[in-house]
C-alpha cells in the first residue's frame, strides 16, 4: 500500500480529521493533504510527527503487514510508565499483569 493511501488509513481509523491532525502536530494541512494524495514526500521527522498523533510507530507503520497496531492513550501510558522503572520494578509489573491476565 502507498504510504500517503497508508496514513490517510490510519487517520479515518482514528476519526480524525486533517484539521485535527494540524492542531496536534503543527503540519499544514496542505501539506498533510499533499501527503496523503501522493503528491509530497514528508520527511523523515514529518512522517514521525504525523504517526506519534496517530498512535503507531514507524516501525508499525513501514512493517509488511497491512495491519498496524493502534495503542490508545492509556496503552501509551502504560508503556512509558514501564520504560521508567527499575529493572526489579518492571519484573514485578509483568508478574501482576500476568496475573491479572488469567
Amino acid at each position: 500500500m502507498e504510504m500517503g493511501k497508508k496514513l490517510r488509513m490510519l487517520r479515518e481509523k482514528r476519526n480524525m480529521t486533517i484539521y485535527r491532525l494540524t492542531q496536534i502536530t503543527g503540519i499544514s494541512g496542505h501539506h498533510i493533504k499533499g501527503i496523503e494524495e501522493g503528491t509530497r514526500q514528508p520527511t523523515i521527522e514529518t512522517l514521525q510527527k504525523l504517526l506519534t498523533a496517530l498512535g503507531t510507530t514507524l516501525v508499525e507503520f513501514f512493517n509488511n503487514n497491512e495491519q498496524c497496531t493502534y495503542l490508545s492513550e492509556n496503552e501509551r501510558k502504560l508503556i512509558d510508565n514501564f520504560r521508567s522503572l527499575s529493572e526489579s520494578k518492571a519484573q514485578v509489573l509483568l508478574i501482576i499483569s500476568s496475573a491479572l491476565n488469567d
